[in-house]
């Protein structure tokens, strides 16, 4: 004879995630019930992760009412997304990109206070080890676009400088392609270049100014704007991902002002405080001294570091 069951209980069951017992699951109570299977975690933090996503996540295949046929389509989605990841692709963080996931997290990781530079989303293209280059090293090839001169700065909080910091830069070319998107592209012309800061906390290259372009759209993220109507554009800009002992990474960009697509970036990934004016310099002379031709472009980036505080990190 079965048991009967009241109020979601059978007579004799124990507290809800007990050994040989609990709570049966139904819709009223399906957050309880598969969140008490997670009570005994001994990590206190994947313990609320877990709970709180299973919270979230029962609360909205409730509130969309989400059908069989849905979810089969979802876990084809994710399947197919995993099966389009490689060495030189991660469309997992495309898909985390076009949420606006990424950037949460970053915003949520490194509050820049109105002081500290703002941090923005790695992209999915940071896939390939950037070769190490002597300052003022030009990372484009020759006739790729309009030449640039970056010029930059390190500091910490106090103004005081960073010598030493890695300054790891990539970027799209003058046509809107990074360089695994060219297999034909010399490893020295990569638009790519891991530098260090010198004494004085000051970094600068040579390179060519980006154009916008789109994101991959020939995978499940591309299905996914294409079935919403979004484009997959990002405005132009260049990456930098900034280390130093003892400070806080900061992964960012410089976004080109003027660009395309500065209001509705595929990403989400633009900040007022990351773009820039590449102005035109019109010097024989200074771009004899750096070794471009006349005319050229440049920008200046100043970089305001945290001090690293691995108790503070801790407790968030």
């Amino acid at each position: 004879m079965h048991d009967h069951v009241v109020d979601g209980r059978r007579p004799g069951a124990g507290a809800p995630g007990a050994s040989g017992g609990g709570e049966l699951f139904s819709e009223a109570r399906s957050v309880e019930v598969v969140a008490a299977s997670f009570a005994a975690t001994p990590d206190a933090r994947l313990r609320h992760v877990m709970t709180s996503l299973v919270e979230h996540l029962h609360g909205f295949v409730k509130d969309v009412r989400l059908t069989r046929a849905e979810w089969a389509t979802a876990i084809r989605f994710l399947t197919e997304t995993g099966h389009m990841c490689s060495d030189t692709r991660q469309e997992f963080i495309l898909l985390s990109d076009v949420l606006g996931i990424s950037m949460l997290v970053e915003t949520l990781a490194t509050p820049s206070d109105g002081v500290l530079t703002e941090s923005t989303v790695e992209g999915p293209f940071h896939m390939v080890d950037s070769p190490g280059r002597e300052l003022g090293a030009c990372i484009s090839g020759p006739a790729d676009g309009d030449p640039c001169l970056v010029l930059g700065t390190v500091t910490d909080l106090d103004g005081r400088a960073v010598p030493g910091a890695g300054v790891d830069v990539w970027q799209a070319d003058a046509h809107g392609y990074y360089d695994v998107q060219r297999p034909d592209v010399d490893p020295e012309d990569n638009l790519r270049g891991l530098f260090s800061t010198d004494g004085g906390g000051r970094f600068w290259f040579r390179t060519v100014v980006p154009r916008y372009y789109p994101i991959p759209s020939d995978g499940t993220v591309g299905e996914l704007l294409r079935a919403t109507s979004r484009h997959p554009n990002r405005p132009a800009h260049i990456h930098f991902e900034i280390s130093a002992p003892g400070m806080r990474t900061v992964t960012t960009h410089l976004f080109v002002d003027g660009t395309p697509y500065l209001d509705s970036d595929a990403v989400f990934g633009v900040k007022e405080s990351l773009v820039r004016e590449f102005t035109t310099v019109d010097d024989p002379v200074r771009a004899a001294e750096v070794g471009l031709p006349n005319p050229f472009r440049t920008v200046e980036f100043a970089v305001v570091l945290d001090r690293h505080d691995p108790i503070g990190e801790r407790a968030r």
